[in-house]
């Protein structure tokens, strides 16, 4: 399976290799990746500028999942929370010994 970088590794490779005079297969050799990857992140780079590597959104996706249910666990919380208060708040005597 391919490695997954994320946008800021690969804007920051594509700018340590614009900003350097070493070769891309200088630069990818030290961060781990391929040639091939490397080259196809500055042309991209060079072609859409910061608006490069959009992602597939599948972190944005897994979060709103995440959120979403804790908003879900919190809502029940507060519901019960609620049903206790109007209970305990109800005036004693009502069938009870007081």
């Amino acid at each position: 399976m391919a490695q997954k970088y994320d946008k800021d590794f690969k804007v920051n490779a594509v700018k340590i290799y614009l900003g350097s005079d070493k070769s891309i297969e200088a630069i990818a050799n030290d961060l781990g990746v391929s040639r091939a990857s490397l080259g196809n992140w500055i042309n991209q780079y060079k072609a859409t500028g910061e608006k490069s590597f959009p992602g597939s959104g599948h972190v944005i996706d897994k979060e709103l999942r995440t959120l979403k249910r804790e908003l879900y666990l919190v809502r029940q919380e507060r519901d019960i929370l609620k049903k206790a208060v109007a209970i305990f708040s109800e005036p004693r005597g009502k069938g009870m010994n007081s």
